[in-house]
């Protein structure tokens, strides 16, 4: 019971949504940095040329058989190439590859965004207010549109690559989407809640 008073209590709540505030700016650095990696061809796939089959080929080098090669990036769905007649990947396919990853990663760069802005609201003692709800909210929102959208938007890209491209590139998506969703409707909840909460507030202002 001790316990549990003191995760609920404001002196734990606000020094740790100050925590979380500065975690939120790391994951949108880290995000920004996967995003400038992919479009430097550094982001990995499964490459399959006329000769042999690479597990963690790069575009931004020609020798895809050494295991190490520094900072990479992967998607979190299984990326499949097959190389053009010369053995590579053409500048449409990279392009693709770059689009899919970003459908995922800049959603979720402005979704945190939108998150630290509450985090800092309720760090200073701010809470029940229409701005965090409408945070809370636009958060959610964005995580379900991106477990919704972003595996039809990456195959749709393939699919374009592939009639534009001579290089061909498969992708299979969708597996997180249920957890996503989760995460998306647990926050729109808590924008209820505290948008419910506001309302009681000014019905009990206004009674007084």
């Amino acid at each position: 019971m001790k316990c549990r008073e003191k995760l609920l209590s404001p002196q734990f709540a606000r020094p740790a949504a100050r925590y979380m505030k500065v975690l939120c700016y790391l994951i949108m650095a880290f995000y920004l940095l996967c995003l400038l990696l992919s479009c430097l061809g550094r982001q990995s796939f499964r490459l399959t040329t006329a000769t042999d089959v690479y597990e963690n080929a790069i575009c931004a080098e020609t020798d895809h058989a050494p295991a190490s090669r520094g900072l990479t990036v992967r998607m979190d769905d299984p990326v499949y190439v097959h190389a053009n007649g010369q053995g590579e990947v053409d500048a449409v396919t990279q392009l693709a590859l770059t689009l899919m990853f970003a459908v995922k990663v800049v959603p979720g760069i402005w979704a945190y965004w939108l998150l630290s802005r509450v985090l800092d609201h309720v760090a200073k003692g701010s809470i029940f207010t229409d701005e965090n709800a409408d945070g809370l909210l636009a958060f959610g929102l964005i995580q379900g549109a991106t477990a919704l959208f972003a595996p039809f938007l990456r195959l749709g890209l393939c699919a374009l690559a592939n009639l534009l491209g001579e290089s061909q590139v498969s992708i299979s998506t969708g597996s997180g989407m249920l957890n996503t969703l989760a995460l998306s409707v647990a926050f729109v909840v808590a924008a209820s809640i505290i948008h419910y909460g506001i309302h009681l507030q000014d019905e009990v202002d206004h009674t007084l």
